[in-house]
């Protein structure tokens, strides 16, 4: 007898409710900033994009990743001096010293102990404990089962596949001089490391670690991603301000674009729907777009002093980069293909990763 009399009540009150004003909910997520001077990690809450939190991991953190659940950051962190970029001959190429890396000072400025992975918990936003990995790593890659992380040991020419729960080194697999960047490939079957030295790809299988393929796109490869169907890979090279389509299921160079004039991409980040793939330029200053379809450069955001690191928010809607020379991260808004703020991130930012909240 109650249920029937609520029935008027209710009819009342429906068109009510559906004329009142509904806020649309806000996807949460964090931004997690290396600070490549300041030994440690900016977190940025991706709602007020205000600095909510820092986190100290140890001297020179770089590469950074997101733990497949989303409970733990992995900070590459160095005691290797930082150098300064290494000057350029007239085709763009660095110029090196005889017998030494441009990105490495005396080996005897290094400070060894410091070099590891920083395993920080992020909802307590605590630093765990550091994972020796082999010397000075500078990027690396988590497994898609969140078990190994692959690491790139740029002075010694080695990448290392580390057990995460016990800290221990499983393989080291030889690859080429300084070894930068590390990617898995949608499916978890293989990873790519790049080598900048030599401008050598190398794709390495993590059934057996064994190295399934290289080759070459020179002009020193500083990254890696793929589209999520895993088709494709696109690799930047630095130098010969270049980038690379490569097909990743043969591990093969399809085709080399050329960029615009004073273009030194870095960092190269695929959109969740394919359709686009963004890269930062270095020195150049902006933010490029690739249109996957027409493989076509569309267009050319202004962000920072020479961004580096760049991430897109779990939404699809926001990018960020790290602006290393002037302390701070451009906001990008990806529907615009416009910077629309920067925050302050102290310390000469370098990597970027994000997480849902």
């Amino acid at each position: 007898m109650k249920t029937s009399r609520s029935f008027p009540l209710l009819r009342a009150i429906l068109p009510i409710l559906c004329c009142l004003p509904f806020a649309p909910v806000a996807f949460a997520y964090h931004v997690y900033i290396t600070n490549e001077k300041g030994g440690d990690v900016s977190v940025i809450d991706g709602a007020t994009r205000e600095v909510v939190a820092t986190i100290p991991v140890g001297k020179r953190p770089r590469g950074i990743r997101v733990s497949p659940d989303g409970k733990t950051l992995f900070v590459a962190v160095s005691g290797t001096p930082i150098s300064a970029p290494p000057q350029l001959d007239a085709k763009g190429n660095p110029i090196f010293k005889k017998g030494k890396d441009d990105d490495d000072d005396d080996d005897k400025k290094a400070d060894k102990s410091a070099d590891g992975i920083a395993v920080v918990d992020i909802a307590q936003k605590k630093l765990l404990r550091k994972i020796q990995v082999g010397s000075d790593p500078e990027q690396l890659a988590v497994s898609a089962d969140g078990t190994r992380l692959y690491v790139s040991n740029e002075d010694v020419g080695t990448a290392s596949v580390v057990n995460i729960a016990s800290g221990k080194v499983e393989h080291i697999i030889p690859v080429s001089r300084e070894p930068e960047g590390v990617t898995t490939s949608p499916d978890g079957k293989f990873f790519y490391v790049t080598c900048e030295t030599e401008g050598e790809i190398f794709a390495i299988d993590t059934g057996n670690y064994k190295v399934i393929n290289h080759f070459n796109v020179g002009g020193r490869p500083r990254s890696a991603d793929f589209l999520p169907d895993g088709s494709r890979a696109f690799i930047p090279s630095e130098s010969s301000g270049q980038l690379h389509i490569i097909d990743s299921a043969n591990h093969k160079l399809l085709k080399t674009i050329e960029l615009p004039k004073g273009s030194r991409p870095m960092c190269v980040k695929a959109a969740a729907d394919g359709k686009k793939v963004y890269f930062s330029t270095g020195r150049a200053g902006t933010v490029d777009v690739l249109d996957t379809a027409k493989q076509e450069v569309t267009n050319a955001i202004k962000v920072g002093t020479r961004p580096w690191g760049i991430a897109i928010s779990s939404d699809g809607k926001v990018l960020f980069a790290a602006n290393g020379p002037s302390d701070d991260v451009s906001v990008v808004d990806l529907n615009l293909e416009k910077e629309i703020g920067r925050i302050k991130s102290r310390g000469s930012p370098w990597g970027v990763a994000i997480t849902a909240q």
